[in-house]
């Protein structure tokens, strides 16, 4: 299951109104605006239609806007995410592979690329609905997205939790936790190379 929960972040590439439709967008940005860099830890659960716990993995993560992030898999297995401006890489230490893919404008963006706050993505892929402080939903424009809706929960400078419901009305549930955002991070914190026995797999476009 959690292969599924990585797979489900690689392909992803309102109780509320506003008179101004793009004002829960505006609001959004605006919260993410202090949101420079932010590292810390991750419990990830997975739920079925009926509440049904299906899977849970835990890691740490980091976020440097615009454009990094990195997303480590500890238990129960080993994996890790790591995007940069031109590549998002996938290494799976159990199976010894690396896959790389290209960021293109043009991919869907994943919810750890939201929270890079990409500001002309998010007023053209999602409607975005403030439904109470520091807390906001996000629903595509489009069909043929990984995710039906994404809920993204803040305090101040700090996010604390993501929740997405995907197409088949599976919950996915993230809490972060051991928030730190003033320790310096760098996109140099993010190169990765791949191990020298690891299974190469690169893609284009």
């Amino acid at each position: 299951m959690t292969k599924y929960l990585l797979t489900f972040f690689l392909l992803l590439l309102p109780p509320t109104t506003y008179a101004q439709p793009d004002s829960g967008v505006d609001q959004l940005i605006a919260a993410l605006e202090p949101v420079k860099r932010l590292q810390g830890s991750f419990t990830q659960r997975q739920y079925a239609q009926d509440d049904t716990l299906l899977a849970e993995s835990s890691g740490t993560f980091r976020l440097l806007r615009p454009g990094y992030f990195a997303w480590e898999i500890a238990s129960p297995d080993e994996q890790v995410i790591i995007a940069g401006p031109e590549f998002i890489w996938h290494h799976d230490r159990d199976l010894e592979t690396v896959t790389r893919r290209p960021v293109t404008t043009n991919a869907d963006m994943t919810p750890l690329q939201i929270l890079g706050g990409d500001e002309s993505a998010l007023r053209e892929k999602f409607q975005v609905v403030r439904t109470a402080e520091g807390a906001f939903e996000l629903t595509p424009l489009a069909t043929g997205v990984g995710f039906r809706q994404l809920s993204l929960h803040l305090d101040g400078a700090q996010i604390t939790a993501m929740v997405i419901v995907d197409n088949l009305d599976q919950r996915i549930e993230i809490e972060f936790s051991d928030l730190d955002s003033t320790s310096d991070i760098t996109g140099a914190d993010f190169a990765f190379t791949p191990p020298p026995d690891a299974d190469l797999f690169y893609y284009d476009e």
